[in-house]
């Protein structure tokens, strides 16, 4: 590697410190802004001690299965039939496993607690000065988030690239065991999306249920016991879990990309070669400084209209990393091709995520036809969301696809695999600020609900109302930004395995191969029915605990005597904890046992019919949940009834159908296919040193 590349590389790292820096002078910012309000105070201390309780909790279930694999993971490294082979296994990859594991779980750690610290403020801010500088300190604390992922994110990878290669020279060796790095951001993902999801669907399950439908209750009445688990479960979920998914989700494109660049470069030693590898690397950089500059530039005006302000900040983003994936791939890499790849993945990242607010926003006609379906009762609410959920997988599908096409073609026979990988890349390119906008929203939601609780004036909750109406449609293309990238990198990282174990052509007829499309087809619906059941399981034990709390003190109701909130948090916790276990050994080991027993042909298989069983679930599942949940919110607005109203109930019922698909089993199905992948690219050395499966063992066995 030149001189050149390790100044790119080094200034890579630096533009990540400085957003680190940046997000420090931000959470300083927050922080500074003053509670005047005890009662504010105290309910943001309970949610506050709640969330990072929970985080403490989960991490250490988490880091045993962080150390085994790593164990693992440099054991094999030692077996003499690997040795010098298998490169993405070892104690470098190992060491690159903790560092990825360690820097999504901050991710996470950092956006919960600066969302905990901003929810509060924002409501303040409401009161005191109106909508402007509520927006702004809630845009803020999801700006520490956003900008957290895409820092840690990137500076993690840069870092140990650069230390791989100053200690081996071999650049060839720094791009396979810096898989290691994303496998280890994809662990900590999966437990935090799976355990956050069931936490606070749980909760929310119960604080509808019981206190909406049963007892009459407003949203987030402080009579209501569930209420401070409910506005917890926002952070464990929306933010601690998306933080690390979205970290895991940028690693991944990035990765993804690196290795189909190794695996397409004849000659490494070649300028022009390695600044293909490069050019992956440079859009990430440009993307991280384009989210700090969108952050500064709508945080220096006052903005009356959260959507507008927010939709600017995404604009202002993708138009930066355009104009600088242009430059770069004519200037550096001199192939113009490059940057329309990238550019599809922009694109493709828009596309989705409109198509998933046309299907999941009030101001159009399909959440209206729920609202307008639940008056007939909650059996012809529930058909209309799953009639919508399974209609939206077409468009979103389509956009997909269209990106990938164009994407292979902009890459040629050559580097068509490595085409799809930077369409990934595009669309993540800008995750900071992705990741900032999405974050917003559960700090809004939380602000509305301490207004709520706080009884403070109803201006304030309108202004909040407001802002959390924005919020739920930035979390539905949020989640659709999610499914698309996670399509893209998945794919480049199934292509880069196939190219590792030396897969030329897969037949079609093999058995191998149609058995592990059929497991891997399976393998997302028996992951799913495991969350949403956990999330049943948790949501009646938090029914049982609110009507046993109603029944025994009466004055709950009445406003006389405080409700028990930390009993309603406990339960979600021990539940959440719990019940994340078994759906995560599912899908680490369903790989690694899938290869073993069905040799690599198998596994491609399984890969791939994940994959495709796992997107359509994806995007079912989000965009139903999330047109339930907006459809109850337009009756509440007054339409086909209003709150209390027998279409209200149903709209209810539909909400809480939707919770666990849309915030819990929806966004597992993301990374669950990157997280068997990412298995698949690290075990795939090992895989092509066997000698036989124990498929072929058997076969022969048999057959003497």
């Amino acid at each position: 590697m030149s001189k050149e590349h390790l100044i790119i590389l080094i200034v890579i790292a630096i533009a990540a410190l400085i957003t680190l820096g940046y997000v420090y002078i931000l959470f300083k910012k927050v922080s500074k802004i003053e509670i005047k309000n005890q009662k504010v105070e105290e309910i943001s201390k309970h949610i506050f001690d709640g969330a990072m309780a929970f985080l403490k909790r989960e991490y250490k279930i988490i880091i045993p299965f962080i150390i085994a694999f790593a164990v693992l993971l440099t054991v094999l490294g030692f077996i003499p039939a690997l040795a010098g082979k298998a490169e993405g296994v070892g104690w470098q990859s190992a060491l690159c496993f903790l560092v990825g594991a360690t820097f999504s779980g901050i991710a996470g750690w950092i956006g919960m607690f600066a969302a905990t610290k901003s929810n509060a403020r924002t409501a303040m801010k409401a009161n005191e000065e109106g909508m402007s500088s509520a927006l702004r300190v809630a845009f803020s604390g999801g700006s520490i988030l956003g900008l957290s992922v895409a820092a840690l994110g990137l500076f993690g990878l840069v870092g140990l690239f650069l230390a791989t290669y100053a200690i081996s020279s071999n650049i060839e060796l720094a791009v396979k065991v810096v898989a290691g790095y994303g496998l280890g951001c994809s662990m900590i993902a999966l437990f935090s999306r799976v355990g956050g999801g069931i936490y606070t669907k749980a909760a929310d399950v119960g604080a509808d249920l019981v206190g909406k439908v049963e007892s009459g209750l407003p949203e987030d009445d402080p009579r209501n016991p569930a209420t401070i688990a409910d506005n917890v479960g926002d952070n464990v979920g929306d933010i601690a879990g998306m933080g690390s998914d979205l970290t895991e989700s940028y690693v991944g494109s990035i990765v993804s990309a690196l290795t189909m660049a190794l695996f397409t470069i004849q000659d490494l030693t070649n300028a022009s070669s390695l600044r293909i590898i490069m050019f992956p690397l440079i859009i990430a950089g440009i993307g991280v400084l384009a989210s700090v500059l969108s952050v500064m530039f709508i945080r220096m005006r006052n903005w009356q209209n959260p959507h507008k302000a927010l939709n600017i900040a995404t604009y202002v983003a993708t138009g930066i990393v355009i104009v600088g994936s242009l430059l770069i791939s004519v200037l550096y890499v001199g192939n113009v091709k490059f940057f329309f790849a990238v550019l599809a993945g922009l694109l493709a990242g828009i596309a989705v995520g409109f198509i998933a607010e046309l299907y999941t926003s009030a101001d159009y006609n399909e959440v209206k036809k729920i609202a307008y379906e639940s008056q007939t009762g909650h059996a012809t609410n529930i058909i209309a969301g799953l009639g919508t959920g399974m209609k939206s997988t077409a468009l979103t599908i389509a956009a997909l696809a269209l990106a990938i096409v164009i994407a292979y073609i902009c890459g040629g026979k050559e580097f068509g695999g490595y085409g799809i990988a930077l369409a990934a890349v595009g669309m993540l390119s800008t995750a900071g600020i992705t990741v900032s906008v999405d974050g917003y929203g559960p700090i809004s939601d939380n602000a509305g609900g301490i207004a709520q609780m706080a009884n403070l004036p109803k201006e304030v909750r309108g202004i909040t109302d407001k802002l959390d109406a924005v919020g739920n449609t930035t979390a539905a293309i949020g989640k659709g930004f999610c499914i698309g990238s996670a399509t893209l990198t998945s794919l480049a990282l199934i292509v880069s395995y196939t190219h590792s174990v030396g897969i030329n052509e897969i037949e079609l007829q093999d058995p191998k191969f149609i058995v592990g499309l059929l497991i891997g087809a399976m393998l997302p619906y028996l992951f799913s029915a495991l969350t949403i059941a956990s999330v049943g399981k948790a949501a009646n034990k938090m029914v049982e605990e609110v009507r046993s709390q109603f029944e025994t003190n009466p004055g709950i109701l009445d406003g006389t005597a405080t409700p028990d909130y930390i009993k309603c948090i406990d339960i979600s916790t021990k539940a959440s904890l719990k019940e994340m276990i078994l759906p995560g050994v599912i899908a680490i080991i369903s790989p690694i046992v899938g290869g073993l027993v069905l040799g690599k042909d198998g596994l491609a298989g399984i890969l791939i019919g994940g994959l495709l069983s796992a997107i359509m679930l994806a995007v079912f599942m989000a965009n139903a949940g999330g047109a339930w949940d907006n459809a109850k919110k337009y009756v509440e607005e007054g339409n086909f009834g209003g709150k209390g109203s027998e279409t209200h109930h149903a709209a209810v019922t539909g909400d809480t159908v939707g919770d666990p698909l849309k915030d819990t089993a929806g966004p597992a199905m993301d990374i669950l296919i990157k997280l068997m992948s990412t298995i698949a690219l690290i075990i795939a050395p090992v895989l092509a040193t066997l000698p036989a499966s124990l498929w072929d063992l058997l076969v022969n066995l048999f057959n003497g």
